[in-house]
């Protein structure tokens, strides 16, 4: 090791080293798939450097041509991440993550994460900065750390909205990021995890019109989350979760409540209202004698917003934040439930340099007084390298890319479309 030494220049050692440096680079953590380059300045100083990305291509019919008669098809980057984690102290660390989401689409590279991170003991740690709002366990694994390719399908909440100031990013969840304090920490032998945070959510500002949002008095929205470990302890750092270990954290069972509250966290600055989000989450992954690992998420959510003066009408411009991406019009926030769920199969039997792991997926979204939306998903994940080297291959038939509660509330009647999709995801 190379101490630091005034009467001369700092020496930096490059190695590469399992990395719980890079546990905090994304959303998710999986011990047994994950490493990272890391630069040694002394026995307490260091810096760590990381990459993602992941690529795909689909293929969707009835979604092109003159009257919508075709398949439409679209080779996409969808995420392409730098991961930088560090720490200056014994005490103190630092997280700073970029993002490029859609890069094929014009989007351009955008701050994810920027984190300064007091961590004093096992009990009781403080993040301040850009970072993850307590959420859920589909959203919190993130694209990277997901147990598949696409989990992101449930509707959008204010964190969602501040990628950009007011509009979220493609998928619900993707970013789920705000600026605000987290306080995390884990107890009895790490089984029982819990996070308490406060963020700015909607702001008081529209960043496009420069008006006021119904967030006019720069209410906080708060955000918790308590997570407990009935069998093995999940090896994931922080507050982070993961939709699955491949076995690496042997029999896991595990239950979550979460929620978030925003006083005029939704609707207009004329009709403000109160945002709500209530939900709970489990993930069952077992060894089997055969060796293969089974794996199970779950989790629902419901979507709550208190009118002060009635509900806006939809496409409202002073709006808040989207309900879901795809080109949905403005709106004035989700009402209803949610429910999303995966079962998987990861097959001990290494055929070439991989497992193959099929799965099946369902989501559901049930609107308030209004129609309801799901879609079915069946696939097969090729796994290399655990999450750092992936390959997908799914088939998706359902309603909720063809306009309604996730997309656009006042449109919710779509047709069922089947959909063909190839995604390959690698992280180092």
């Amino acid at each position: 090791m190379n101490a630091y030494n005034e009467t001369k220049p700092k020496a930096w050692k490059f190695r590469l080293l399992p990395a719980i440096t890079l546990a905090t680079l994304a959303t998710g953590y999986t011990p047994a798939s994950q490493a990272g380059a890391t630069f040694k300045i002394d026995d307490t100083k260091w810096i760590s450097l990381g990459l993602g990305i992941r690529t795909s291509f689909s293929a969707a019919e009835d979604s092109a041509g003159a009257t919508n008669n075709k398949w439409a098809t679209d080779f996409r980057l969808n995420n392409l991440r730098m991961y930088i984690n560090g720490q200056v102290h014994k005490y103190i660390k630092f997280t700073f993550n970029t993002e490029c989401a859609n890069c094929g689409d014009g989007g351009d590279i955008r701050i994810l994460d920027g984190i300064v991170q007091f961590e004093y003991n096992p009990y009781v740690n403080l993040w301040a900065g850009r970072q993850l709002v307590p959420e859920g366990r589909i959203e919190m694994n993130g694209p990277f750390y997901s147990a598949t390719w696409e989990p992101f399908k449930q509707p959008f909440e204010p964190s969602d909205s501040t990628i950009q100031n007011v509009l979220p990013g493609p998928d619900a969840g993707t970013f789920g990021r705000d600026e605000g304090v987290n306080f995390w920490g884990a107890a009895l032998d790490g089984h029982l995890k819990y996070v308490v945070g406060a963020f700015e959510g909607l702001k008081r500002t529209n960043y496009t019109t420069g008006g006021p949002t119904a967030n006019v008095n720069s209410n906080l929205l708060y955000g918790a989350r308590i997570a407990y470990n009935i069998l093995n302890v999940e090896k994931a750092p922080g507050y982070y979760t993961g939709g699955t270990a491949y076995g690496a954290d042997g029999d896991v069972l595990t239950v979550a409540g979460f929620g978030q509250y925003q006083q005029d966290g939704a609707g207009s600055f004329q009709r403000p209202g109160n945002f709500t989000l209530l939900g709970g989450d489990v993930k069952y992954e077992t060894l089997l004698p055969s060796k293969g690992v089974l794996t199970f998420n779950g989790e629902y959510k419901h979507f709550g917003i208190g009118y002060h003066n009635g509900a806006p009408g939809p496409g409202t411009n002073s709006n808040t934040f989207l309900v879901g991406g795809g080109g949905g019009g403005l709106t004035t926030g989700f009402q209803g439930n949610s429910f999303t769920s995966n079962l998987l199969y990861l097959i001990p039997q290494r055929i070439g340099i991989g497992q193959f792991q099929p799965y099946v997926m369902y989501t559901g979204v049930y609107t308030q007084n209004g129609p309801s939306q799901g879609e079915y998903e069946s696939g097969v994940n090729y796994v290399i390298d655990g999450h750092n080297a992936r390959i997908s291959l799914l088939w998706q038939g359902g309603n909720l890319s063809a306009g309604g509660s996730i997309w656009n509330p006042t449109a919710a009647y779509g047709p069922f479309i089947n959909a063909v999709k190839l995604g390959v995801q690698i992280q180092i």
